[in-house]
C-alpha cells in the first residue's frame, strides 16, 4: 500500500502570509519635491527665507469672496429666527443688508448703549432726589443731593417759573 502525503496544515499557510514583507512601490514622479536626508542627524537647520532683491512687495487686499446673498436682502427675512437682531435693526432703522453694512460694530454698540446709559443716569438722579439709591451708589446720591442743595440755595428754585 502506498503511503499518503501528510495534508498541508493551515497554520503554515497563514504563517507564510504574515512573514511576507509588503512590496515597495516606486513613488510617483515628482511626488516629493525635497529629497529625503539619509542621515536625519546631519540635517541642517532651516534658514529664514530672505526676500529677493528684485521682487517688489505686492499689496493684496483680503477678500471674502463672492457674496452669497444680495445687498437688497430683507433683514427681517434673513434674520427670521433672531428676534433680538431684528429689534436692533428696527432701532437703527435699517431694512436691507446694504444699509446695515454702512455701520461698524463699534458704531452699533455706541448707538445702542447711549440710551441705556442716559436712562440709568436719570434713574440714579431721581432716586437721589427722593433719598434713595441703587446698590453701592450712596456716594452718587450724596453728591447729587449736595449739588441740588447748592442750586436751590444759591439761585433759588430753578424749576420755578418767573412772571
Amino acid at each position: 500500500m502506498a503511503k499518503r502525503k501528510p495534508a498541508r496544515s493551515k497554520k503554515t499557510a497563514a504563517g507564510r502570509k504574515a512573514v511576507r514583507k509588503p512590496v515597495r512601490r516606486n513613488p510617483p514622479p515628482r511626488a516629493r519635491a525635497v529629497p529625503r536626508n539619509k542621515n536625519p542627524r546631519a540635517a541642517k537647520p532651516a534658514r529664514a527665507a530672505q526676500p529677493s532683491r528684485t521682487a517688489k512687495p505686492v499689496d493684496v487686499e483680503p477678500s471674502l469672496g463672492r457674496p452669497k446673498v444680495t445687498g437688497e436682502e430683507d433683514l427681517d427675512l434673513f434674520f427670521k429666527d433672531d428676534y433680538h437682531a431684528r429689534q436692533i435693526f428696527r432701532f437703527l432703522n435699517v431694512r436691507s443688508l446694504k444699509e446695515l453694512e454702512r455701520f461698524s460694530a463699534a458704531e452699533i454698540l455706541r448707538r445702542l448703549s447711549n440710551p441705556i446709559k442716559e436712562t440709568v443716569e436719570r434713574v440714579r438722579r431721581l432716586l437721589a432726589r427722593n433719598n434713595r439709591c441703587l446698590n453701592g451708589d450712596e456716594e452718587f446720591a450724596l453728591e447729587h443731593k449736595e449739588e441740588m442743595a447748592r442750586i436751590l440755595k444759591g439761585d433759588g428754585n430753578p424749576f420755578a417759573t418767573s412772571k
